[in-house]
């Protein structure tokens, strides 16, 4: 075992996210660009693994991955600690499969579940609503990932909302060899600033699009990925093939450099996944998407 002398050790997965729609809706006034978007949670995932510790110590089955302060994890940790005047410790294993940077959520899922997980073990009983303050400070996206499943998201994408659960077709990611940072990819669009009677009205249509939203016939939608293709065409190039591959419907997962496909049958995907054999410096990944039940099973377990 990694943790012979500990009392208590468990794993939970930590799920990628993608985007099926994606509208950006103006800059705010403190900097950030509003969004609505539709989440949905995914198969892929990584696995964080808790112990008791002396301190907050993180390792990684990925040396790339940073493992100090700028890691959202060591942060969650750390901010936790914070808010409930506590000093705990914890060693935490994080086993890395979702790419990074890549549009698929990974940092703020570890993010999400390190709050969940280390609730647990430190046992302090926290609810998500005593946590949901601290994964909003943590990042946009964290918020989502203490619920998973398929939800809407606005403002910076941290306001979540219930939405209906999208059903599971066939669906492969594909993340090719390109760092795309989330701050990049928005300073592409060159965005107006936004009114508040334009954001009303944006929103009412945003909301009747996301209801009539299905992933193997619907329009979708990334008001991102134009000026992402622009200036990272191999990721274009992504889109294009998967296209050509027998794909229903095609997207760019948030601010990219992963793209996802939605086929009608698995021998569909499992075609296209053997097409891309020579494409050697892309990544592949058959999912599923999660919903909100399976998710809280397991990611929240007995909590």
């Amino acid at each position: 075992m990694l943790y012979s002398n500990c009392v208590e050790t468990f794993t939970l997965p930590s799920f990628a996210k993608i985007n099926p729609y994606l509208r950006v809706l103006g800059k705010r006034p403190d900097g950030f660009h509003e969004i609505f978007t539709v989440f949905q949670t995914v198969s892929l995932h990584d696995d964080l693994e808790f112990a008791e510790g002396g301190e907050v110590l993180l390792e990684c089955s990925d040396e790339r991955i940073p493992r100090d302060e700028t890691n959202l994890i060591i942060r969650a940790a750390r901010m936790l600690n914070e808010r409930g005047g506590t000093r705990h410790g914890a060693v935490i294993r994080l086993e890395k499969r979702i790419p990074s940077p890549g549009g698929l959520g990974g940092g703020s899922s570890n993010a999400a579940v390190a709050l969940i997980g280390l609730s647990r073990l430190w046992k302090l009983g926290a609810s998500l609503d005593d946590l949901a303050p601290i994964a909003a400070d943590l990042g946009s996206d964290v918020p989502f990932f203490l619920t998973g499943g398929t939800a809407i998201g606005t403002g910076r994408g941290e306001k979540i909302e219930d939405a209906i659960q999208i059903s599971k077709p066939h669906l492969l990611i594909v993340t090719p060899d390109v760092s795309v940072s989330t701050a990049h990819a928005y300073s592409l669009l060159g965005a107006e600033n936004l009114t508040s009677e334009a954001l009303e009205s944006i929103l009412f249509v945003c909301r009747s699009e996301a209801k009539l939203l299905d992933l193997r016939h619907g329009v979708l939608r990334n008001d991102i990925e134009g000026a992402v293709f622009k200036a990272f065409p191999e990721i274009g190039r992504v889109r294009e093939r998967l296209a050509r591959l027998g794909a229903a419907n095609v997207l760019m997962s948030g601010s990219g450099a992963s793209v996802f496909a939605v086929y009608e049958k698995e021998e569909t995907r499992q075609t296209a996944i053997k097409a891309l054999d020579d494409e050697v410096n892309w990544r592949t990944f058959a999912v599923a998407a999660v919903s909100r039940e399976e998710y809280r099973e397991k990611v929240h377990g007995r909590l």
